[in-house]
């Protein structure tokens, strides 16, 4: 059976077809590494976590790359306020991340890399645009020439005003005077007084947002990768502009196959987040429940589907873990048996349709709530993440 998935570019649900029959790369963008790990963390990752054991299952052989932030404009606002040096702020923070993601039993990516990692990759793809002519250097900054890609907003579908507004409301300043056009974004930036930096032709200074992840892609990825994910906050500017300075660096080579997007997650009316401090933590909620009843609950809800965090859904989450971990006491902690290959059609029917995972569990919880088809249960539980 074929997976299908939603494809924001076209707006409509495509068959996924990756640049080679046997082999998927994934990159996703990763967290800034401050004040983690929220619901709304928790729901991306464990989605993707989701996708790459269910890509596993179906055969295909899965390099899965994610990243860290670990420099930018909230990181050095952040440990400056935090009276703590920028790397060790980050490598804190990222601990506190990937503890939490492991209590929630996520795979590690085949790559887990920072930002900081890759400023080489940077400064070969930034000088390529420089010399064929997509970038220019201003102010003491580089800067990529958007008119230069006339197939800029492709994936979001926004007029210029629409991205103007967004660029003020994510860090982006359209009225800065040493752009050519408002919509020309920062590859590099000058070294300010007392911010960390790296030598280049163009200057000492650090990178922008978005060539950090285009390097990370290119470094371990290649040129073009088949599935970008990240929260759906990210499609502008930033995955709008990876495309850009991606395919100008690499010849107009298709960057991405399929680009996949989570929902927010709302708390109390509004999108959790750090800047409104809504926040529901991971490790809060691990100290009264289990890693099976928070993934129950994250995977019930479609990942492109917007949805509020309701603590009962938790309660309910919990009453199916425990029957699940009973139901798979049947069979063993080693597994005895064989699945039903019917039951496994319908649970790949399901996921084939951009990922139902809440029909999924509903499938999953039908089983368990019948007490039988044990090793079923057992198989489809390992591929949606679950601790058996």
């Amino acid at each position: 059976m074929t997976l299908n998935i939603f494809n924001p570019a076209s707006r409509k649900v495509e068959e996924f077809r990756p640049l080679d029959d046997e082999k998927v790369r994934i990159y996703v963008c990763g967290i800034t590494p401050y004040d983690t790990t929220h619901l709304g963390h928790a729901f991306t990752y464990i989605f993707f976590d989701a996708l790459v054991r269910y890509l596993d299952f179906k055969g295909f052989d899965v390099t899965y790359t994610q990243n860290v932030t670990d420099i930018d404009d909230d990181i050095l606002r952040k440990s400056k306020e935090a009276g703590v040096d920028w790397r060790e702020f980050g490598e804190r923070w990222t601990s506190v991340y990937l503890r939490d993601m492991g209590r929630l039993n996520a795979i590690r990516p085949t790559h887990y890399v920072k930002a900081t990692g890759s400023i080489k990759t940077m400064v070969r793809i930034i000088s390529r645009l420089l010399e064929n002519g997509f970038a220019y250097r201003s102010g003491g900054n580089v800067y990529f020439e958007v008119k230069k890609f006339p197939d800029y907003g492709k994936l979001s579908h926004f007029n210029r005003k629409q991205m103007e507004l967004l660029l003020r409301e994510r860090g982006g300043n359209p009225d800065d005077p040493n752009k050519r056009s408002g919509l020309d974004f920062i590859l590099w930036q000058r070294q300010e007084r007392g911010e960390p930096s790296w030598p280049t032709p163009f200057g000492r200074g650090r990178p922008g947002w978005h060539i950090e992840c285009s390097a990370m892609i290119n470094k371990y990825l290649g040129d073009q990768i088949d599935i970008h994910g990240g929260g759906r906050d990210l499609i502008f500017p930033h995955h709008e502009s990876e495309i850009a300075q991606s395919e100008s660096f690499t010849g107009r080579k298709p960057f991405v196959r399929h680009f996949m997007h989570t929902a927010m997650v709302m708390y109390m009316g509004e999108k959790m987040s750090k800047s409104l401090g809504n926040l529901v933590l991971v490790s809060d909620l691990l100290e009264k429940h289990s890693p099976n009843a928070i993934r129950w609950m994250l995977l019930s809800h479609h990942y492109r589907t917007i949805w509020e965090y309701d603590p009962e859904e938790l309660d309910k989450g919990e009453a199916y873990a425990k029957k699940l971990d009973k139901a798979i006491a049947k069979t063993g902690r080693a597994g005895s048996g064989a699945a039903d290959p019917s039951l496994l059609g319908r649970f790949t029917a399901v996921m084939d349709n951009d990922l139902d995972t809440p029909r999924a569990l509903g499938m999953l919880g039908t089983l368990v709530d019948e007490g039988k088809d044990a090793a079923t249960i057992r198989k489809i539980a390992l591929t949606l993440g679950f601790v058996v």
